[in-house]
């Protein structure tokens, strides 16, 4: 991607006129890149970023944009593979907006021409979710449907129609009678999301490498030139308006949308009505939440002016209509530079390679790291250390590569290589192997000493869904098992600064010896003292005035650096802050109840939902290891797998040896009956959507499986109540739908106290 400096609005000059000339002429690949060969080489974001620009410079300075300028296209000129077709009416692309007060300068600008052009006359907004697929405009004559064609150039497109008739979602002839002598009707193609994954899998697993991302995968589904292979693509559609329309005396957008969908044309169920700006901006709150929720991928919001006659009062540009635009949400997918591919090994030993990568700002954070999943994922997607790659950040989860851009090889292609998977855990050096035949994940079978094992199990443990230790986070946990992750290669050591050090190194020859760590097993964590971590150091690198020398020197981790003064002690070193908090929610953990226990035991496949029907069915540890794996496969919540997961993990003798110190250190091994607790959920299932005011999601879970009930974490057939909090999502919708009983927190109150009956007092 270019850099483009900002430029101020005068005169332009030499350079300024060779930036916009070198910035329209990237566009225009970009654009061709994108609608006529359907292999992207930057992501949306950035692609938006170059265009923005390039409208800010011909704004500023008019007599630059020429007759071909990008901005004045719509699309791109339809490709040579398929025959090229005018459109009756044309297509205009929108207006894109960034930000809030684009927004606002949007929506008065709007406002304020049609108080001048009608009067005083209500203005209704027509909103709709911004779908990320391929436009397609259909023409049905006499409700026949008989041609399909891309967007194209907004004026020509591509012929598709044989494969637009292997959509099922598009009807060959209309329901219903009164249909038009000709309608346009325009929509979006796109591969809905669970297909889209789907899809990718079978790819996969016959060898092939996946789809980078759905919009691409529409895009080049419906442009193959064999319909067979069309039809064998996932595709569906949503309209989102219509063009030439001759005989449809219809008075707006939402109205038209009815009739269409009476005719059997498929609507997007996102659609609504509003009435004010505050109303759009909830709208678009609230589908930026529930983006990946939705059928199909979205990048933004589409609002219209919903009254035709209000329409073409407003008009259009030459390239946008007036009373409609895009609000963009911010970017989740970019490209940047894949630098190397590394491995990390989990709690249960599982080795999984992660993308080392220039750092990029995607979904409003900065990312350096991706995940690759594992090495047979690696190879289908095709990358190569030193590509630029598409990744993306859905959210709050862990950003992930989705392919490589194949058009930015070109020149390079002796700086790539390919990514070779270790043999050996790159923690301990054990051998690699699957934990049984046939599986794809490597695991290092190694997992009572590897440092990387035991670090991660030993985070576990202070999780918030385990037993909820916040001192003991990511630093604590490897501070505590493996202090010298970080050592710098020696030749980055600052050798100055070890000999003044306050710190208690040893030394070897005059290198650092390796600390022995505090922890060698999480057997001993609910032994420790303040004392026990007085000497331990973790590398940190030297900073002169808040910048980076280069070079790392020890620090310790869990006291202060005692101070000196001329040779003389001033204050000795003491536990910190965190040290002394970490001592006492140690303690403290010991209390928690059996569920949190058997959660932070790291027992593969058991999370908090297993463990409370564990704790719940048996009460203590010891019933748990002395029941049989068919008899715990039969407990809701549990099955065949995760049983034998704990058969498994219970025949391991150096699990037994840190239950034992936990259990002599206190930690609670069992529940207390309690037996003014009422059963009053006995046999129920409850699910608990949105915040409620008088519980923490765990507490909701806790309260419900106290009394005898199965706290779910999905609505289903077999859910008898949802308990709906604030901001309750797509649950609420899916328990609507079922028909489920829906509670709000003062009826769910009176449900954990009396029970069903408690509902009708």
């Amino acid at each position: 991607m270019t850099e483009v400096p900002e430029s101020a609005a005068h005169t332009p000059d030499a350079q300024l006129r060779e930036e916009y000339a070198q910035l329209a002429e990237e566009v225009r690949g970009h654009q061709a890149a994108y609608h006529q060969r359907d292999s992207p080489v930057i992501a949306d974001a950035e692609y938006d970023q170059l265009i923005h620009r390039l409208r800010k410079i011909e704004r500023e300075h008019p007599e630059l944009v020429a007759a071909d300028s990008p901005t004045q296209q719509v699309g791109g000129a339809p490709s040579k593979a398929f025959d090229p077709v005018q459109h009756i009416q044309r297509l205009y692309s929108l207006e894109d907006l960034f930000s809030r007060s684009e927004l606002r300068t949007w929506y008065e600008r709007a406002v304020a021409s049609l108080a001048e052009l009608r009067g005083d006359e209500p203005v209704r907004w027509l909103v709709e979710v911004k779908i990320d697929g391929l436009a397609i405009n259909l023409l049905y004559r006499r409700g026949e449907l008989v041609r399909g064609i891309t967007r194209g150039d907004g004026v020509t497109g591509e012929d598709v129609t044989h494969n637009v008739r292997t959509i099922k979602a598009i009807p060959h002839r209309l329901h219903g009678s009164g249909h038009p002598e000709e309608l346009e009707v325009r929509g979006e193609i796109f591969m809905p999301s669970a297909e889209f994954g789907a899809f990718n899998d079978q790819l996969i697993a016959a060898g092939n490498p996946p789809l980078a991302n759905p919009r691409n995968a529409a895009a080049g589904s419906l442009r193959q030139k064999d319909p067979a292979k069309t039809a064998e693509r996932p595709l569906s559609m949503f309209v989102h308006g219509v063009g030439a329309r001759a005989g449809l005396g219809l008075t707006s957008q939402h109205q038209t949308y009815e009739q269409l969908a009476e005719w059997g044309l498929p609507v997007s169920p996102y659609t609504q009505i509003l009435q004010t700006r505050e109303q759009i901006e909830e709208y678009l709150d609230e589908h930026q939440r529930r983006r990946h929720e939705l059928v199909h991928e979205i990048d933004g919001v589409v609002i219209k002016v919903d009254d035709f006659d209000q329409q073409r009062a407003l008009g259009h540009t030459s390239r946008v209509p007036r009373w409609a635009a895009a609000f963009k949400y911010p970017p989740e997918e970019v490209t940047t530079r894949l630098r190397d591919i590394r491995e990390q090994v989990g709690r249960t030993g599982r080795v999984t390679p992660y993308a080392v990568l220039d750092k990029v700002k995607v979904a409003g954070s900065d990312v350096r790291r991706a995940t690759l999943h594992n090495q047979e994922v690696v190879r289908a997607k095709g990358v190569l250390i030193g590509d630029d790659v598409f990744i993306r950040k859905a959210g709050d989860v862990i950003p992930e590569v989705l392919g490589p851009v194949l058009g930015a090889r070109e020149g390079r292609e002796e700086e790539l290589y390919e990514y070779v998977f270790p043999t050996h855990c790159p923690a301990c050096g054990t051998r690699l192997a699957p934990s049984k035949e046939g599986d794809v994940d490597m695991r290092c079978p190694n997992a009572e000493t590897c440092p990387a094992q035991l670090s991660e199990r030993v985070i576990h443990i202070g999780s918030r869904g385990a037993l909820d230790i916040e001192a003991l986070g990511d630093e604590a946990g490897i501070a505590l098992t493996n202090p010298d992750l970080r050592r710098p290669p020696a030749e980055l050591i600052d050798h100055s600064a070890l000999q003044s050090s306050e710190v208690q190194v040893s030394f070897d020859d005059d290198e650092p010896r390796p600390q022995t760590p505090v922890l060698r097993n999480e057997a001993e964590l609910f032994d420790l003292t303040a004392e026990d971590l007085k000497d331990v150091y973790v590398w940190r690198e030297v900073r002169v005035s808040g910048e980076p020398t280069g070079q790392w020197a020890p620090s310790l981790y869990f006291w202060t650096k005692p101070r000196f003064d001329a040779g003389e002690l001033k204050k000795a070193s003491e536990p910190t802050a965190n040290t002394l908090q970490l001592i006492e929610e140690l303690d403290k953990a010991k209390d928690q109840p059996l569920w949190r226990v058997l959660v932070a035991l790291s027992i593969r496949h058991v999370g908090p939902t297993a463990s409370r029907a564990l704790a719940s069915a048996y009460g203590s540890l010891e019933k748990i290891r002395a029941a049989q794996k068919e008899e715990l496969a039969g407990i809701d919540g549990v099955g065949p797998v995760i049983a034998a997961s704990i058969r498994d993990w219970f025949s391991v003798d150096w699990h037994h040896r840190v239950l034992q110190r936990w259990a002599e250190a206190g930690v609670r091994t069992e529940d207390e009956g309690d037996e003014s607790t009422p059963r009053t959920l006995e046999g129920l299932t409850v699910v608990v959507t949105g915040s409620l005011e008088g519980f923490s999601r765990d507490e909701s879970k806790e309260a419900i499986t106290a009394r005898g009930g199965r706290a779910a974490g999905s609505v289903s057939k077999k859910t008898d109540y949802v308990i709906a909090g604030a901001n309750a999502g797509s649950k609420l919708a899916k328990a609507e739908s079922l028909g489920v009983t829906m509670l709000n927190e003062e009826q769910f109150q009176a449900l954990l106290n009396s029970g069903p009956e408690g509902l009708n007092a």
